[in-house]
């Protein structure tokens, strides 16, 4: 199974966070899955490391480098990512969720969050 992770869990993963369930490990540590992480996440977190949010004091650069050196793929910002968020309900406020969600939906990738607000989504999500 493909499965995108959110900008959070994304970051749980790189620094081996231990408010990763064992649900979560067990998905993440299956070998018969494929992992993508958003060019949005990484985003995401170089805006917000650079405006010092104590959540996202990280190196994109770092994050960015772990992710592809383990395999992950990358998922680009495409234009039909972009307006299918125009489709969704008004949810989540945060853009960077709301293109994940998008980019899961088009791409029919499931969507590994933590979020229980974006676990609220129809389509293809799964809260861990």
């Amino acid at each position: 199974m493909r499965f995108l992770l959110d900008t959070q869990l994304m970051i749980w993963v790189a620094i081996g966070d231990s408010r990763l369930k064992s649900a979560a490990r067990a998905v993440l540590n299956d070998r018969t899955n494929e992992f993508l992480f958003g060019v949005s996440s990484i985003w995401e977190i170089a805006i917000k490391s650079a405006l010092k949010r104590r959540d996202f004091l990280y190196d994109p650069r770092d994050i960015r480098r772990k992710f592809m050196a383990n395999g992950y793929e990358e998922l680009p910002i495409l234009g039909h990512h972009v307006v299918a968020v125009d489709s969704l309900p008004p949810i989540h406020k945060d853009p960077f969720d709301r293109l994940l969600i998008a980019q899961a939906m088009v791409e029919g990738i499931v969507l590994l969050t933590a979020d229980p607000v974006i676990a609220k989504y129809p389509g293809p999500i799964r809260k861990i």
